[in-house]
């Protein structure tokens, strides 16, 4: 089974970069099959990683950053994968 883990925090006004660069940063107790960083307008930052795992399994996740470079909590979701449509006929 695949599951994703959502990560997104809102980095103060004009600190989007350094937050990006802060959770690129951070090192996982265990290695994700991928991971991936989105960046969006209000200096926010996502990363997703996904994992080879079943869904209440106990993973890594990225950790709270420094509640000066944030504007609020971190939020967090997980997903099990319901399959993939790559496009195309």
């Amino acid at each position: 089974m695949t599951v994703a883990l959502m990560w997104e925090a809102r980095a103060v006004p004009g600190r989007g970069e350094e937050l990006l660069a802060w959770a690129r940063a951070q090192e996982l107790a265990a290695r994700p099959v991928r991971r991936e960083f989105f960046r969006a307008p209000q200096d926010r930052v996502l990363v997703v990683t996904w994992w080879d795992a079943e869904y209440d399994a106990h993973l890594p996740e990225l950790p709270e950053p420094d509640g000066e470079l944030v504007t609020r909590a971190v939020h967090r979701w997980r997903f099990e994968s319901a399959g993939e449509d790559r496009g195309g006929a």
